[in-house]
């Protein structure tokens, strides 16, 4: 049961990641591509109906996390008290950028939380990349599974790490870039015209960024965290991964290229999920690594919950995962479909 666990933990992230990072990776690239106000109201309609029902993948991980692996949950949120404090905050910030823009009818009102959204979005991005490279590369973990993390110490990827440093710093980049060229994809789905046009020639532009840094990032990794491949060492079919993640870009790249909008969008899909994918398979079956040795480690054995509630835990969460499919099959049906450069609706 804690295998199964580990992988229902992995898809909801991944799930979070592929629908909120649209969201995001829109919010990202909001004042780059929308120059007017009607262009600005149209970027926002094209995730206004979807991305707080997104955001629910992030609070249902959260909540089988902590069901299933309370220990790791209990470690992590202590731990990096002050990048989920900065997360939070972020979250509210961006939140606020989308609902009060339209209160008040003034061009300082707007822009103020049209900064509000474009900045916290950004942000975001780059903590979440960096926060999945702090897992990935070990944070201090002592005998008894304790850490803190303070932002940054001497960007040095062993021993007493901070939140930040050359290989986080990287991976937020990497996140952000990667978010960028999805909300782009997303965006070009959405709209037509000139918005169209300019979220097209992003994607192609911030592509060739994306492929490099992909392509560095496991050799990266393997420099940051000695072992990384040693699960793909060990069982040889699943190079499959890191080959199908280089597929899912030359994709992207075709598809942006052919005016493609939809298959460039699950392309891109397909490419952050794969990513994940990978991630979680190099660290199968540690959940957080200590940067002071394996004996540290908190794996899925020493860190899940009883037997007996796995099991029935399992029942619980599959009915919720219906309720939740469901209500996201009936939300993007009604909402398919380009917006309009005018009006309010699609």
């Amino acid at each position: 049961m804690e295998t199964i666990w580990f992988w229902l933990v992995a898809i909801m992230i991944v799930a979070y990641v592929v629908f909120d990072g649209f969201d995001l990776g829109t919010g990202a690239l909001y004042l780059l591509i929308a120059r007017s106000e009607a262009e600005r109201r149209a970027v926002i309609r094209t995730i206004g109906p979807v991305w707080d029902g997104n955001e629910v993948w992030l609070l249902a991980g959260g909540g089988t996390l902590y069901f299933a692996f309370p220990l790791l949950y209990a470690s992590a949120f202590s731990g990096f008290y002050l990048p989920l404090c900065i997360v939070l905050w972020l979250l509210i910030l961006r939140g606020i950028g989308i609902e009060f823009r339209s209160h008040v009818d003034s061009g300082v009102w707007r822009t103020l939380f049209d900064g509000f959204f474009a900045f916290s979005s950004t942000l975001l991005i780059i903590f979440y990349g960096a926060a999945l490279a702090n897992v990935v590369r070990g944070v201090p973990l002592d005998e008894n599974h304790v850490f803190f993390e303070p932002l940054w110490t001497n960007f040095r990827t062993g021993g007493n790490t901070g939140i930040l440093d050359w290989y986080t710093v990287i991976a937020g980049v990497l996140a952000l870039v990667a978010l960028m060229v999805h909300g782009a994809t997303w965006v070009a789905l959405k709209t037509e015209g000139e918005l169209h046009e300019r979220a097209c020639t992003l994607a192609r532009r911030v592509l060739p960024v994306l492929i490099v840094l992909t392509a560095a990032g496991i050799p990266l990794t393997a420099v940051a965290r000695p072992g990384t491949l040693d699960n793909y060492s060990a069982h040889a079919p699943l190079y499959v991964i890191p080959l199908a993640v280089a597929v899912s870009l030359v994709c992207i790249w075709w598809f942006v290229h052919h005016g493609k909008e939809r298959a460039a969008f699950l392309s891109s899909c397909a490419y952050l999920a794969l990513m994940l994918v990978g991630a979680v398979t190099a660290l199968f079956p540690v959940v957080l690594p200590s940067s002071f040795g394996p004996a540290n480690n908190i794996t899925i054995y020493n860190a899940a919950t009883g037997e007996y509630a796995m099991r029935v835990g399992f029942i619980w969460w599959a009915l919720g995962m219906c309720l939740a499919l469901g209500y996201f099959i009936f939300l993007y049906r009604m909402f398919r479909g380009k917006v309009q450069l005018g009006g309010e609706g699609y």
